[in-house]
């Protein structure tokens, strides 16, 4: 599938130089050092094209463009996978409520998400591929999993076994009750009659009435979810054969450590005998009049809506960079007010004749983000700019500051 058009991304001035990089990984819980490389690979997990992108989606995918953005700046190349989940099953319950073909809800709503990455200037993947298309990959995947006697049937259906032989539970630290609680909440059925392990996870859905189906030696069916992602990030990124983790960073929205990553964790371990990711690195979730914000739920606020209003998409991204983005948070209307006022006045600040100094405020900036994305220090040290070049403050380089904006936060008017 083609990604979104790709955003045209500036080169830092010349002198300015990227630190170290240090982001928080799940897996440890601690801030940890990301090694320099010429190459990182690295795989975030798509939307399921049922609804449109929230704020929450927004948020988590402009968590991993400021990632991309910072390995660019060091002159590093990016191998960069995200999936689209086109066939599962709240997007064919979607389209059977509103009466429509799963495809063609699914493709609107794809057209949906990549104009509010374009609008707002979020870097497209590398590689952006959907279930559908990956159906091969997968089909392949289970049957090296089913060669290692790592999968099972229950009727028509195939499961794989979470075993203590692939480290399950050790990306997430939960006990075994919270794991089944939370995988039942999160579309698990740790229930079921002839399950080997309660944890076990669903690979092949057999065709139900009604539903599409797609060849495969184990009868007509689907992909499960967890192994989608798994057979994708196998494939696109190329995993070196002499390095002890297959990729660099697995991504995602904090809600999908569990069940989701733990599972891809566990089947690719299995697949290869390798850690899945040297760091996952997970975004906080946003919510609105104090819950989360979900499809389930209902309690939307939609980057499309808030564009067609005529809100400007840098305030969006100013906005959810002005908290750290491991922090669950709460969106408002006096957020949204204030980011706006913000980009007003760091748009009137840039137009100065005479603007503070920079060589200081960019190098704080880029320790900030360096700093395991230290957004609200960046945010802070930018509105300080502002004030004093507001001021009359001067001694700066408008032009290398705005670049800088550009290159790092994704800020340009």
């Amino acid at each position: 599938m083609k990604p979104w058009e790709e955003v045209d991304v500036p080169t830092l001035t010349s002198g300015i130089q990227i630190p170290n990089i240090y982001l928080t990984n799940s897996r440890s819980g601690s801030k940890e050092l990301l090694p320099e490389k010429s190459l990182y690979r690295i795989y975030v997990c798509g939307i399921t094209p049922y609804d449109a992108t929230h704020l929450g989606h927004a948020a988590t995918y402009l968590t991993f463009d400021l990632i991309i953005r910072l390995l660019r700046a060091r002159k590093a190349e990016v191998n960069y996978v995200q999936n689209i989940t086109d066939i599962d099953d709240p997007l064919l319950e979607r389209a059977q409520r509103d009466g429509v073909d799963w495809r063609e809800l699914a493709h609107s709503q794809i057209s949906l998400f990549t104009n509010d990455m374009v609008n707002l200037r979020v870097i497209p993947p590398t590689h952006y591929v959907g279930a559908v298309e990956a159906i091969p990959l997968v089909i392949d995947s289970i049957e090296r999993l089913n060669a290692q006697n790592s999968v099972y049937a229950i009727e028509e259906d195939l499961y794989f076994i979470n075993s203590s032989e692939s480290d399950f539970g050790g990306l997430s630290h939960l006990s075994e009750a919270q794991m089944q609680t939370m995988f039942s909440e999160r579309g698990g059925n740790p229930t079921l009659t002839g399950k080997v392990n309660p944890l076990d996870c669903l690979v092949w859905m057999s065709q139900r009435e009604g539903e599409p189906g797609w060849p495969s030696p184990f009868g007509t069916g689907r992909p499960g979810w967890h192994i989608e992602c798994t057979a994708i990030a196998l494939e696109y990124l190329k995993p070196a054969d002499d390095q002890s983790e297959l990729i660099d960073i697995q991504g995602g929205g904090s809600d999908l450590i569990f069940p989701h990553h733990e599972m891809c964790r566990s089947q690719s371990r299995v697949l290869t005998g390798k850690e899945l990711a040297s760091s996952y690195v997970h975004a906080g979730m946003i919510g609105l009049g104090g819950e989360k914000m979900s499809k389930s739920k209902g309690n939307l606020v939609l980057v499309s809506t808030l564009v067609s209003q005529g809100v400007d998409p840098m305030a969006i991204r100013y906005a959810l960079m002005s908290d750290h983005y491991r922090r669950d948070r709460m969106w408002s209307d006096e957020l949204l007010r204030d980011s706006q006022l913000a980009v007003q006045r760091l748009r009137l600040a840039l137009l100065q004749e005479r603007v503070h100094e920079t060589s200081r405020v960019i190098s704080e900036i880029i320790a900030a983000l360096s700093d395991d994305l230290n957004t609200p220090l960046v945010i802070s040290v930018v509105n300080s700019w502002v004030d004093l070049t507001l001021e009359g403050s001067s001694g700066g380089d408008a032009k290398v500051f705005a670049k800088t904006l550009d290159t790092l936060l994704g800020i340009k008017f």
